[in-house]
C-alpha cells in the first residue's frame, strides 16, 4: 500500500533496507528495517496531513458565512424595541388645580353661584333683573291692597258694609294684570329653554353615568376610556396611607378623587344616563341640571371660557348615600386637557398614531443575506401576492 505513495523517504528506506538477492533476511537487519519502516510511515502521514486540511478548510467557510448575518441582525434591530418602549411610556398625569374661593364653590352667600356660562348668566339676569323684581312688586302691591281693605273698611270706619256683589272692572282687572304678569314670565323663560336644549355642534362628547353612589365619565371622542369619580374621605375616616381630603381637593362632602376634565372655550355636550336609579346631573356654577334616567339618554351642553374648579352634586333623592356622590368638574386650557387625555390613555380628538410609532412595534424588513431568513412581516406580503 505505502509503494504506490510517491513518498522520497519511503523509497530511501526501502532501498537501503533491501537485502542482497538470494539472502535471508537476519534478525538485526528486520530490526532496523521495521524501525525505518515505522519512521516512513510517520513522514508519510506528515506530508498527507496539509492536503487533507487544506481540502476540509473550504468546507467549514460556508457556515461561517451564514451565521455572520444572524449575529448582525439583532443589532440592527436593537434601536426598534427602545422606540416602541418609549412610545409605549404613558403621558405623566397633570396636577389637579385648587378651587377658587367664591367660584364654583357654595360659600355660604345667599343666592345663585357666579355663573361661569353665557346660558347661566342669561338665566341668573333673569332670575334677579326680573322675577325677583317682579316678586317684589306683586308683593308690594298685595302687601298695600291688604292694608288699604283693612283700614278702609274697618266696623269702625264703615259701620254698614257694602252690599255690592259685582263689579265688572275690578273682575276684568284681576283677570287681565295676572294674564300679562305670566307673559311677562313666558317669554324670557321660553327663549332660556331654546338656548338650553338648542345646542351648537359640540366640539367634545362626555357621557356622564350615575351609579349607587358615584359617577361614571366616558370620553367617546378621545379613545372610549373612561374615568370613576368617588368622594374622597375625610383623614379621620381612611385608613393610615390612603388618600383623603384636602383643601387643594375641594371643600368637604364635594371633593372627589377623579375629576371630569373638559377644555375651555369649547362646546361640550353631556349624554346623561344612569345604571340603577334615578340621579341628577347638577353644576351651579354653569346653570346646569338634568335628570339620569336608566334606559334614557337626556342631554345638555356648556361652554366655559374660565378655567377653574366647579362642583355640584346629584341633585336627585337616590338612595341612601344620596348626599355622598358630589361632581367635580375641572376646566383647563386645550394643550392641558390633550396632555391629561393622554394620561389616561386616551387620544385626543383629530389626532392621529405618530408614524414612527408604528414601523417600531414590528422586525424590520430583511436585506441582503438576511433576506432569507423568515420574518413575521413576510407573511402577510406573501398571502398578498398570492
Amino acid at each position: 500500500m505505502l509503494e504506490g505513495l510517491e513518498c522520497p523517504a519511503y523509497k530511501a528506506a526501502k532501498i537501503q533496507t533491501r537485502p542482497p538477492a538470494g539472502l535471508p533476511l537476519q534478525p538485526k537487519q528486520i530490526g532496523v528495517t521495521m524501525k525505518l519502516t515505522g519512521w516512513a510511515i510517520a513522514l508519510a502521514a506528515a506530508g498527507l496531513t496539509p492536503t487533507a486540511a487544506g481540502a476540509t478548510a473550504p468546507q467549514a467557510a460556508p457556515p461561517q458565512a451564514i451565521s455572520a448575518p444572524a449575529a448582525t441582525a439583532p443589532a440592527a434591530a436593537t434601536p426598534a424595541p427602545a422606540d416602541a418602549a418609549v412610545a409605549a411610556t404613558p403621558a405623566p398625569s397633570i396636577d389637579y388645580a385648587a378651587p377658587t374661593p367664591g367660584i364654583g364653590v357654595p360659600d355660604g352667600r345667599k343666592g345663585v353661584q357666579d355663573q361661569v356660562t353665557a346660558i347661566g348668566q342669561q338665566a341668573a339676569d333673569f332670575h334677579d333683573n326680573w322675577l325677583l323684581l317682579m316678586c317684589g312688586l306683586i308683593s308690594i302691591f298685595v302687601l298695600v291692597l291688604l292694608a288699604w281693605t283693612i283700614l278702609r273698611y274697618r266696623r269702625g270706619k264703615n259701620p254698614t258694609p257694602s252690599r255690592t256683589s259685582h263689579n265688572t272692572l275690578i273682575e276684568v282687572i284681576w283677570t287681565l294684570v295676572p294674564v300679562l304678569v305670566l307673559v311677562a314670565i313666558a317669554i324670557p323663560s321660553i327663549r332660556l329653554i331654546r338656548a338650553q336644549y338648542s345646542p351648537p355642534p359640540a366640539d367634545l362628547t362626555v357621557k356622564v353615568i350615575g351609579n349607587q353612589w358615584y359617577w361614571t365619565y366616558q370620553y367617546p371622542d378621545n379613545g372610549g376610556f373612561e374615568v370613576v369619580s368617588n368622594m374622597l374621605k375625610e383623614q379621620k375616616d381612611v385608613k393610615p396611607g390612603d388618600r383623603y381630603r384636602t383643601d387643594a381637593d375641594g371643600p368637604p362632602l364635594l371633593a372627589a378623587d377623579e375629576r371630569l376634565v373638559i377644555p375651555a372655550g369649547k362646546i361640550v355636550k353631556f349624554i346623561v344616563t344612569s345604571n340603577d336609579v334615578i340621579h341628577a346631573f347638577a353644576i351651579p356654577a354653569f346653570w346646569t341640571k338634568i335628570d339620569a334616567n336608566p334606559g334614557r339618554l337626556n342631554e345638555t351642553w356648556v361652554k366655559v371660557d374660565r378655567p377653574g374648579v366647579y362642583f355640584g352634586q346629584c341633585s336627585e333623592l337616590c338612595g341612601a348615600r344620596h348626599g355622598y356622590m358630589p361632581i367635580a368638574v375641572e376646566v383647563v386650557p386645550e394643550a392641558t386637557f390633550n396632555a391629561w387625555i393622554a394620561s389616561k390613555g386616551g387620544t385626543p380628538k383629530g389626532a392621529t398614531p405618530s408614524a414612527e410609532a408604528v414601523p417600531a412595534a414590528t422586525a424590520p424588513a430583511p436585506t441582503g443575506d438576511n433576506a432569507a431568513v423568515p420574518v413575521e412581516g413576510t407573511n402577510q406580503a406573501a398571502v398578498a401576492q398570492n
